[in-house]
Order: structure tokens, then C-alpha cells, then sequence
């Protein structure tokens, strides 16, 4: 393979777009499937996914949340209960004829109404709450025109929790709780800086009495939902007959939640952190954390080798790589490692074990820096815990540089096309909202917020409390 295949074609600042795709087929994360708006996820990817899954399984545990597992198919009927929910999916429901059952089975979208069917046998008596599971699965949403792997394809992976509680508080908690979970487990791993709030009217979950969300801001001006949390209610549990003998001896419907993250958070962490090299992983989610690129001569080589082996040793903790390959030279290796992300690039030449030394390379910053072999797994552990922390500030910066404010739409158009996330005042209102949709090129707002001072509504003129953060969204 010539060394220029490896590279990128276009920059990051260009075409952002181009790029991702670029980054994603070359860093050999995902391809694309022969079947339209699916994708292959590749080892590169899934180990990331299995690292995310491990993560959040802790957090699971520590909140008594166990995991199961639904069918993948749910009868059509199940949709058709609850209203809401069956309106706000059905443009994206994929099905297959049940011969048996005698009506269609969607591809389950999300899970609400299949988990709920057998709540409703499990639940009994207030002693059966809190109940909480989750699954992790893959969903289908038939709504994708143009394939984008980890961020917009048909088929993807997820985690879906789904819990009952006695009463509105617990269930409100419960909803905070986890989206909290979400920005810390995104911002502590991944290294990728969200904000979080309340969904409008409009932006909700369907069927839900409340969305909480937390959302990523990208290098092209366009929000990316990372997660949301959702209070239920108690509409799911009326039409699904969950419900429980409580303390009084009264029979009352539980209050649900449901709460979730998917594979688009590969996404985010690749359009966030990735440069005009590829793509650039932080420490803590990376499988391979450091690659030694030994610098081979034939009069060398054998010495040279030796001592990258020991080196290897000293570094198993952060699961190293040696590339011992000769078919390739060191800098055809140094640029598939970092094409590939690997946070730390430990080099060893001839010259440098004269001195008893080798050159550390960041992936984040590509400064290098001698350091003494006996000191390189303390250099090591100190340079992935800089590079965790610089990936995260710089991204920080960023999100934090792009909120605005805007007074009128001529303003929120203005502010939006240099890409921005725009705070104005709006009435939580889906008729008004569609309107600021229409009137911005399809600009949703990404979380409602409840302020003290009252001001104009950017529509309407009415006098509200609430700001929208207005912004495209991927």
C-alpha cells in the first residue's frame, strides 16, 4: 500500500464532512454496508463501544439497575396505545408480517411498549419497586436518507433503561440522576464537553412528561444529541396496565422512566477531537494506549529490537503495541498510528539506545520529548493523563466560544449561519417553535431553560421565562 493512501484527502476545516467520512474508512472504524443506510462497525470502533459498555455497567451496578434482554420485533398494536409515542415513531417504523400473530411486527425502534407488556405480569406490590433494567441492544429507525456512519444510519447500537417508582419524585430522581450520569461518564471518558437541560414541548420525547438532554456542539456548527433522560409519567403505565398494590392496600399506576445513549457518541468523540492527521483518542477509552516504533538498521536492528521488547514489559499495563513490521518504514508507521488515534507514540532508534533513551510523542499536541528508558512508564502515565485533560479543555473552549445571544430572528439567522448556538428568548411552544424552524432552515432548539428575568418571546412578542438554545443539529 503507498504511504499517501493512508493519508487524508481533504482538511478538517474545509470539508468537515468529507473529512469524518475520510477518518472513519481510514482509521478503520466503520464501513458501509450493501444495504442502504447501514454500517459495519469495525474492531477499532466496537472496542470503543466495549469500553463505553464497560464504564457504564459500572454505574448501572452502583445504581441496582440490572440487565436484560426484549425481543427484537413488537407487535404493531403495542405502538397504537399510547398515542403520542405511536404519532412521533411512526415515520420510522420498519416492519415484517407476523404469520401467526396476525397484524405486522415493527423492528423495535425503542422498547417502551415491548419492556412494558411484561412489566405489567412482573409488577405486583410497592415491595416490587424501584424496578429497574436495562438492555443493551440495536434499534431500527427507517428515517435515514444519506448514510453517516455512528451518526445517522437505520440500524445502530444503544442502551435503553427502563424503571418504576411509586411516586412522581422518585421517578424526577431517577430522570435527573442518569442524565447526570451521562454528562459524567461522556465528559470523563470520552473527554467530550456537553450541556445539559430540559427538551421543549416540541423537541420531547414522545409519550414522555419530561426530557432531560445533554448535547455536544461540533467543529461545524451543529449540535449532537449525546443522551437524554425522560420522566414518563404515568401514560405508559395506563395503557400497559403496570401497576401496583401499594402500602395503603390501593391499587395505583407506577411512574417510569426511560433513558438512553447509542453509538452516535463514537461520532461525536471523532468530529471533537479528530485533526488533519485522523483521528485522536483520549487515553481513557483508547485499547491501545502507546505504540513503539522501533527505527530499524541492519547492523541495529537486533540490539534495537531487544530493547523495545523490554520496553513493551514495561508498558503491558496500557495494552502497547510493537511494530517490529520491517516491511514498512517508520514513517509509513507513524503515520497509520496516528491516523489510527493511539494517544502516545514511544520512538527507539539506534542512536537513542546509545544514550540510554527514546522520544515520546503526543498524539494530542505532536510535541516530542527525550526521555530515559528507565523513566518511560512514569513519562507515559504522566503524558496520557495530560492528554485526557488537554482533549477535554480544549473541546471545552470550544463549546463554551460558540454560545450566543440574539435579540430578534435577523440577529438568530445572522448568529446561527457563523455557527452558533444561539440563546433567545422563546415560548415553550410547538406552534412558535415550528415557526423559528421554518424561519432558520430547520434550527431546533436544543434545551429549554427557566430564567428569573422575563423577556420577548423571539416570535410571539409575549412576555415569557424561558430561553430556547436555538441550533442545527445533526
Amino acid at each position: 500500500m503507498e504511504k499517501d493512501e493512508k493519508g487524508l484527502k481533504v482538511k478538517k476545516s474545509d470539508d468537515l464532512s468529507e473529512w469524518y467520512t475520510q477518518v472513519v474508512q481510514k482509521a478503520e472504524l466503520a464501513d458501509y454496508s450493501p444495504i442502504k443506510g447501514f454500517m459495519v462497525i469495525r474492531p477499532n470502533a466496537y472496542a470503543i463501544w466495549e469500553k463505553i459498555q464497560e464504564e457504564f455497567n459500572k454505574v448501572l451496578d452502583k445504581k441496582k439497575v440490572r440487565n436484560a434482554y426484549f425481543p427484537l420485533l413488537i407487535p404493531d398494536s403495542f405502538f397504537k396505545k399510547e398515542a403520542k409515542h405511536a404519532e412521533g415513531f411512526a415515520p420510522e417504523l420498519a416492519y415484517v408480517e407476523g404469520r401467526e400473530e396476525g397484524e405486522k411486527l415493527a423492528l423495535r425502534p425503542t422498547s417502551e411498549t415491548i419492556i412494558y407488556d411484561s412489566y405489567s405480569k412482573w409488577i405486583r406490590s410497592w415491595r416490587d419497586l424501584p424496578f429497574k433494567l436495562n438492555q443493551w441492544c440495536n434499534v431500527i429507525r427507517w428515517e435515514v436518507k444519506q448514510t453517516k456512519p455512528f451518526l445517522r444510519t437505520r440500524e445502530f447500537l444503544w442502551q435503553e433503561g427502563h424503571c418504576v417508582f411509586e411516586n412522581e419524585k422518585d421517578a424526577d430522581k431517577d430522570m435527573n440522576e442518569m442524565i447526570g450520569e451521562y454528562q459524567k461518564l461522556i465528559g470523563e471518558l470520552l473527554a467530550v464537553p456537553t450541556f445539559i437541560g430540559r427538551k421543549s414541548e416540541k423537541e420531547k420525547f414522545p409519550g414522555a412528561q419530561t426530557t432531560m438532554t445533554i448535547e455536544a456542539f461540533m467543529p461545524d456548527g451543529k449540535a449532537l444529541q449525546c443522551g437524554t433522560s425522560h420522566n414518563l409519567g404515568q401514560g405508559f403505565a395506563k395503557v400497559f396496565n403496570v401497576k401496583f398494590l401499594d402500602k395503603d392496600e390501593k391499587e395505583k399506576y407506577g411512574w417510569q422512566t426511560s433513558w438512553g445513549f447509542s453509538t452516535r457518541l463514537i461520532g461525536a468523540l471523532i468530529m471533537v477531537h479528530g485533526d488533519d492527521k485522523g483521528l485522536v483518542l483520549p487515553p481513557k477509552v483508547a485499547e491501545n494506549k502507546v505504540v513503539i516504533v522501533p527505527i530499524l538498521f541492519e547492523d541495529s536492528k537486533k540490539k534495537v529490537l531487544g530493547k523495545a521488547g523490554v520496553i513493551a514489559k514495561k508498558l503491558k499495563e496500557y495494552n502497547c503495541i510493537l511494530d517490529d513490521r520491517e516491511e514498512y518504514k517508520p514513517g509509513y508507521k507513524f503515520n497509520e498510528w496516528e491516523m489510527k488515534g493511539i494517544p502516545v507514540r514511544v520512538e527507539i532508534g539506534p542512536k537513542d539506545l546509545e544514550k540510554d533513551t527514546v522520544v515520546l510523542v503526543r498524539r494530542d499536541t505532536g510535541d516530542k520529548k527525550v526521555i530515559k528508558i528507565n523513566d518511560v512508564d512514569k513519562e507515559v502515565d504522566k503524558a496520557l493523563v495530560d492528554i485526557q485533560r488537554n482533549l477535554f479543555e480544549k473541546a471545552k473552549k470550544f463549546l463554551d466560544s460558540r454560545i450566543d445571544s440574539a435579540k430578534d430572528m435577523v440577529e438568530l439567522n445572522k448568529k446561527l449561519k457563523s455557527g452558533k448556538i444561539v440563546k433567545v428568548y422563546m415560548k415553550n411552544d410547538v406552534g412558535v417553535e415550528d415557526l423559528i424552524k421554518d424561519e432558520t432552515g430547520g434550527a431546533t432548539s436544543r434545551i429549554i431553560e427557566e430564567v428569573e428575568e422575563a423577556g420577548n418571546c423571539i416570535k410571539s412578542g409575549e412576555k415569557v421565562n424561558t430561553l430556547g438554545y436555538i441550533s442545527k443539529s445533526y
